[in-house]
């Protein structure tokens, strides 16, 4: 297959991001002497600057780690809770049976990316916070060229940016979206990352800048108190795996989505998926179909496992596997109705020259977030925690001091023991679906890392703010797979090539016999892989 760029090579280091600019400055701290962990925190810091519809200091993280000194891999959970004051009974009294998708009262969870930052660089950085912020701090300061997604994704969002009069003045300074190549400057928030670099979490969570986060939600009416702030610490976790032909496939734990992906890994186990590289219409359905089967688990029992149990052992068994497997007829599709999901996600993977590896997803939930910015901060706020459910009996409810269903999921697969595959995407609901893509057609296709990222993807089930329950395939698959997956039965609608819809996926190759790195980034998204 023809892809959209060659497979980036190196030996010394490999990033690759959904935007370039975010690349380079990973690469940049790579080449200064930088752990994959400073490259890693540079990357998201300069997402949330010349990327900010998609992530930001606002928002959360979800952390795959692998210290090669130690031949260990960890889990870093950068979610952040729900504040003391969320309740259900604050949401009914206000008169909502749901929480707002956007506003105040969507930022119901505090940020958790920048003190998952600081907890990686403290374990595993080799230069100063400030080094890795530079990049970022620079661009916020001095300015950078507006990307075309950008532009058209304020375009779409106009009417949320503009209901607040801080975010829109940030976001949209002349009144309108800017237009593709414009300089944007961010300087409060450069103000807000410099305290980051001098002070640690303390300069996020304690101090001026937590006083102006607070100041400018009670203003705004919302319900955040500084011990909200303060309080909040990510935590170390094991990651969990299950073995997919010989292949050891890795995910964060629960609150994350990631068991979904194991569990589609599982059941795919029982059939011939190598096979199927010549029927892609065969191939999507059984992909599908194996995904409607993890979903309704994962709807079932996905929430803050600090508040609910969660039998991930059971979920992920081979035996359980089998059973789930041997309930997907390859001649007809089984119907099923997910949840929507956002998908402003970015995903970041990165491998330095002593074989240290990064998968990390961070994100603001939807694009843009809550749309609302904190005051003089200049920090955009999630709205992940609008995801919660006001249901009394609903697994994922509103509860103080609690995570919420999160669906970043960073991945990474070893062989004999080493990292092999570092991958992750954005997506939401297509988090899964495209992790699962990029590994089969890597194990079971052979196909080099650029490739299995070019090829047609699709997306199995709802978006936020959409109420299709459609299979949407990318034109890229032509019109026989059309017609086919109808015939089987599946509500096909067809979307442009290489959409956004399907997310931006990123990967890197680790040959275990030379050392060679090799990086792909996705051409639905901005970005590139860059090694040296």
């Amino acid at each position: 297959m023809k892809t959209s760029r060659p497979t980036t090579m190196a030996t010394r280091g490999m990033v690759s991001s959904p935007h370039y600019l975010a690349s380079l400055a990973g690469l940049s701290v790579l080449q200064n002497g930088g752990s994959a962990v400073d490259a890693a925190i540079a990357v998201n810091a300069t997402l949330g600057v010349v990327y900010p519809h998609m992530t930001g200091m606002g928002g959360d993280a979800f952390w795959l780690i692998y210290d090669a000194g130690t031949d260990a891999l960890h889990a870093l959970n950068g979610s952040g809770r729900s504040a003391t004051a969320a309740t259900r009974e604050l949401y009914r009294k206000a008169g909502h049976d749901v929480i707002p998708s956007r506003g105040v009262m969507s930022a119901v969870t505090v940020p958790g990316a920048v003190d998952s930052w600081c907890m990686a660089h403290e374990r595993f950085g080799k230069l100063s916070l400030a080094d890795d912020l530079a990049g970022a701090i620079a661009y916020a300061r001095d300015g950078y060229p507006v990307s075309a997604g950008q532009a058209a994704f304020t375009t779409m969002t106009a009417d949320v940016l503009s209901a607040h009069k801080t975010t829109a003045r940030i976001f949209m300074p002349e009144g309108r979206a800017p237009k593709t190549g414009e300089i944007m400057r961010f300087p409060a928030l450069a103000e807000t990352m410099e305290a980051v670099a001098r002070q640690g979490r303390k300069g996020f969570y304690e101090g001026a800048v937590a006083e102006e986060i607070i100041r400018s939600l009670d203003t705004a009416g919302g319900y955040w108190q500084a011990e909200d702030l303060w309080g909040h610490r990510g935590n170390w976790e094991d990651p969990v795996g299950v073995d997919y032909r010989g292949y050891s496939c890795f995910q964060h734990p629960p609150n994350s989505q990631g068991f979904a992906h194991l569990m589609i890994l599982n059941i795919l186990e029982n059939f011939d998926v190598a096979a199927l590289k010549s029927d892609p219409a065969a191939y999507v359905h059984l992909v599908v179909e194996a995904t409607k089967l993890a979903f309704v688990d994962r709807d079932r029992y996905l929430t803050d496992p600090e508040h609910a149990e969660i039998p991930l052992a059971d979920l992920l068994s081979k035996e359980y596997a089998a059973e789930l497997a041997g309930r997907i007829d390859m001649s007809s599709a089984h119907p099923a109705q997910p949840v929507p999901m956002g998908q402003d996600t970015t995903a970041t993977v990165v491998v330095d020259g002593d074989g240290n590896a990064v998968s990390v997803i961070q994100s603001l939930y939807h694009e843009f977030g809550s749309g609302l910015v904190a005051g003089d901060s200049g920090v955009l706020l999630q709205n992940r925690g609008s995801f919660f459910s006001l249901d009394e009996g609903h697994v994922n409810r509103l509860e103080a001091g609690k995570r919420c269903f999160h669906t970043l999921m960073p991945g990474m697969m070893f062989r004999d023991g080493k990292p092999l595959l570092v991958y992750g995407t954005m997506g939401g609901e297509g988090q899964p679906q495209t992790s699962t893509a990029v590994a089969t057609r890597f194990v079971d296709f052979g196909d080099d890392v650029q490739v299995a990222i070019d090829s047609p993807r699709w997306l199995y089930g709802r978006t936020w703010g959409e109420e299709t329950r459609n299979l949407r395939i990318e034109a890229l698959f032509g019109d026989s797979v059309t017609a086919s997956l109808g015939q089987l039965g599946h509500p096909v609608e067809v979307i442009e090539p290489w959409s956004d819809l399907v997310g931006h996926a990123a990967a890197i190759r680790i040959d275990p016999d030379n050392g060679v790195l090799s990086g792909a980034a996705d051409p639905r998204g901005e970005g590139i892989a860059a090694g040296w």
